[in-house]
């Protein structure tokens, strides 16, 4: 049982897979945590990898989804509807030590409450899963499961051999957990396949701050990319996985041709294998395409590289961008999309269906493509680009409707209404 904390709760711990970098879970849970700590909450974090602050943080290699023990237990895991008897021990043995991990870490920081990010909703590491939500269940500590990407919205999780382990932890249903999702989709099968209820907090951005400028720093990013000033500058400012499209945003550069447009790959990680990455960078040479992926030159921050070079940022990115391309097939939310309404840049986006229930009936001003770039698709940027005025006009809207529908204000207000369900106001 779980032991005796006041009733009030103080302390949050969060717990995933990594707390690292740019991806979208890591990106969620730094703002997440600025706005709890800002409401008077003291928080915590357990993870496999991390380069947060050693003092409040826990990492145990073995929750960490890209540990060689897990990525091992994940290939048989999926594929096949059989596991042998070994596989079930091994899967077992990782959980237990996890588990008891679990418990180190919410003793360690007195916790009153955790927050699981995406590690009860996307089964990128089974051991992990199964833990929290043997952990929850053996103390009835208060969490919150906050989900960004379920299994069934992933075909590579179609298939598997643990179907009793997904239908207990990927998500559990627990009394003491409260369910958070980050769209209308997501609450809706939640509901409809688990018979859970949540509460939808989308993603949101500091819409409060205004993005910083550009400065005799960022300005040396186009010559160390050999980028030229007059030329066009489209930044894709995601991961390179397929479910991102970035051949169209290739496409889109390659019938921009007359003003000599470059492509920007802002993130390096290939979280789902390089396939795609390959196949990206070979699509771009068949249209002749200049695409960038310099992971020795772009980073999380500035700084310096291994070879002396000038590191640059994902901001510096943006402050050198003159159009985003956002042509995803798939998103859970769009942190990218957020990004980019607070740069105030002009931008495509492929019409994901997340963007067309959620973010569509806000009215921003933005270039749509639905499937696949058309000619009038190209005529339109063609027009905003030959625009400064109008891109102005347009993104000046944008950022309002993004600090009206999306900004810190509301996630305060979002997670006091699921604070309350703990009894705290």
């Amino acid at each position: 049982m779980y032991l005796t904390r006041s009733p009030e709760i103080r302390r949050v711990g969060f717990v995933s897979t990594r707390f690292k970098g740019t991806d979208g879970v890591s990106l969620e849970t730094v703002k997440w945590r600025q706005v709890l700590e800002k409401m008077g909450y003291d928080c915590y974090f357990f993870s496999g990898f991390s380069d947060w602050d050693a003092e409040k943080s826990m990492v145990v290699e073995e929750a960490f989804f890209n540990h060689p023990l897990i990525l091992d237990i994940q290939d048989r895991c999926f594929g096949s509807t059989v596991r042998t008897e070994s596989l079930s021990g091994e899967i077992q043995a990782v959980r237990f030590r996890l588990k008891r991990a679990l418990y180190d870490f919410v003793e360690t920081f007195a916790l009153d409450l955790i927050i699981a990010e995406n590690a009860l909703t996307i089964p990128m590491n089974i051991p992990l899963g199964l833990a929290i939500t043997e952990f929850i269940a053996e103390t009835g500590i208060p969490a919150i499961a906050h989900h960004h990407d379920f299994a069934w919205e992933r075909q590579r999780f179609s298939v598997s051999c643990i179907e009793d382990y997904l239908s207990m932890s990927f998500p559990p249903r627990l009394h003491t957990i409260n369910h958070v999702v980050i769209n209308s989709e997501a609450r809706q099968q939640l509901s409809y396949r688990c018979g859970l209820s949540s509460t939808i907090i989308p993603n949101v951005f500091d819409f409060d701050s205004e993005p910083p400028v550009m400065d005799d720093y960022a300005r040396r990013m186009r010559e160390d990319m050999e980028v030229r000033d007059d030329e066009l500058l489209l930044l894709q400012p995601t991961r390179v996985v397929a479910r991102k499209g970035i051949e169209h945003a290739i496409e889109l550069a390659s019938r921009l041709k007359s003003r000599s447009a470059h492509l920007l790959i802002s993130h390096q990680e290939r979280d789902e294998g390089s396939e795609y990455f390959q196949r990206t960078m070979d699509y771009a040479d068949l249209l002749g395409v200049h695409v960038i992926v310099r992971p020795d030159i772009i980073g999380a921050e500035r700084g310096l590289s291994e070879g002396g070079e000038r590191k640059y940022s994902l901001w510096d990115c943006y402050l050198n961008a003159d159009f985003v391309t956002y042509p995803s097939t798939y998103e859970g939310f769009g942190n990218a999309f957020l990004e980019a309404l607070w740069f105030r840049k002009p931008m495509l986006v492929n019409r994901y269906s997340i963007f067309q229930q959620d973010i569509e009936p806000l009215d921003f001003d933005v270039v749509v493509m639905d499937t696949y770039i058309t000619p009038e698709t190209v005529d339109t940027v063609n027009a905003i680009l030959d625009s400064p005025e109008a891109v102005e006009i347009m993104t000046a809207k944008n950022f309002e409707l993004g600090k009206y529908f999306f900004s810190f204000k509301l996630l305060e207000q979002r997670l006091r209404q699921v604070l309350m369900n703990f009894g705290q106001l």
